[in-house]
């Protein structure tokens, strides 16, 4: 049961024991008009403050977030991207060459990257046919060392939202860590498990910005845990990790909460629309249920309508060689005239 495991224990030492970098700003609190203290270039010629290290706690952007997600702000880590909370992760609990993780395939690809640039063994358990944990196997194959379980919900590449109870199950058998990518969250009509990790201090739920808030070229990802792992986070993470104007573009478009809920709803409306289109496309065979901001197809030949459609000037991903995936191509939702478009030479080359 979940009140059984002590997250901490699967802390690498060195890590629990790591005395963190102190940058001038870490020893710096409360108000000044003269900064000398961290080697900085003087002169901000713009009145941008550019010229100044950024806040490496993010504290301003961390208020908002809490805000909006309804989390304790020492609850919340930001990174450069999701990517750079799994990178911390494997540091924090995997020892190279003798930890392992599982994966459950078709799933997000950095997951096992991220493994095998940490030398940690990646355990694949994959995902039913009908695209849902395999509960059972992934508590078999969590044994000799395994240290964490990556779970995708909504899942890329197949779009689908798994089985709120097959992660319950997990959270409350699962012995390590439980990270649960949320990354198209807001597409989808679940609750996020953001809501739990004061019941389950094992669990670690990661969101972005790039999906919903429109700030893909940003890089900002956020990491919700309990504060304790938060501060683990904080200690192994570079001083300044997100930069001084990535923050203000992030402060500034937090502010924007209807402007997103309004292009939320406007993707899946055209989600809903673009399925219809699609499935009066010829050698279209199936279209996958998706609460994510995109569709995963299956169709004849897909690997060569991909390539056609490139040589139009069209871009989707080609999925038809992932597991589960046969002749599957990934369609992000566009704007209308975009999904016209991309059905229209759909149609033409399927004939």
């Amino acid at each position: 049961m979940a009140n059984l495991i002590n997250w901490m224990d699967y802390i690498r030492p060195h890590i629990l024991n790591l005395k963190p970098y102190a940058s001038a700003r870490d020893e710096f609190s409360g108000d000044a008009k003269v900064f000398l203290d961290a080697n900085e270039n003087p002169f901000d010629e713009e009145h941008n403050g550019w010229n100044r290290y950024p806040d490496p706690h993010q504290k301003a952007i961390k208020a908002k977030i809490s805000q909006l997600k309804s989390v304790d702000a020492g609850e919340i880590f930001l990174g450069n991207g999701s990517d750079e909370a799994i990178d911390l992760l494997f540091r924090i609990f995997c020892e190279p060459g003798k930890d392992a993780v599982i994966t459950c395939p078709p799933t997000y690809g950095m997951y096992s990257v991220s493994a095998s640039i940490h030398n940690v063994r990646n355990v694949e358990v994959p995902l039913t046919e009908d695209f849902q944990l395999d509960v059972e196997e992934i508590l078999k194959a969590s044994k000799n060392g395994v240290k964490m379980l990556f779970i995708c919900s909504p899942n890329n590449p197949t779009g689908n939202s798994l089985r709120q109870d097959a992660i319950e199950k997990l959270l409350k058998e699962f012995q390590g860590i439980v990270i649960i990518d949320e990354a198209y969250i807001d597409f989808s009509p679940q609750q996020s498990w953001s809501k739990m990790i004061n019941k389950y201090p094992h669990l670690v739920v990661l969101q972005t910005l790039s999906k919903a808030w429109g700030l893909a070229s940003v890089r900002l990802g956020m990491a919700f845990a309990n504060e304790q792992l938060i501060k683990i986070l904080n200690k192994v993470k570079p001083p300044y990790n997100i930069s001084g104007p990535n923050q203000q573009v992030v402060l500034k478009a937090l502010e924007g909460e209807e402007k997103m809920e309004n292009q939320v709803a406007e993707i899946i409306s055209e989600r809903e629309i673009l399925e219809q289109l699609l499935t009066d496309v010829p050698g279209v065979k199936r279209i996958y249920s998706s609460d994510a901001n995109f569709l995963l197809v299956q169709m004849n030949d897909a690997a060569d309508k991909y390539q056609a459609m490139i040589e139009k000037g069209v871009v989707v991903r080609d999925r038809s060689r992932v597991m589960l995936c046969e002749d599957c191509l990934r369609i992000t939702v566009g704007t209308k005239e975009e999904n016209k478009q991309l059905v229209a030479l759909l149609e033409e080359i399927s004939h």
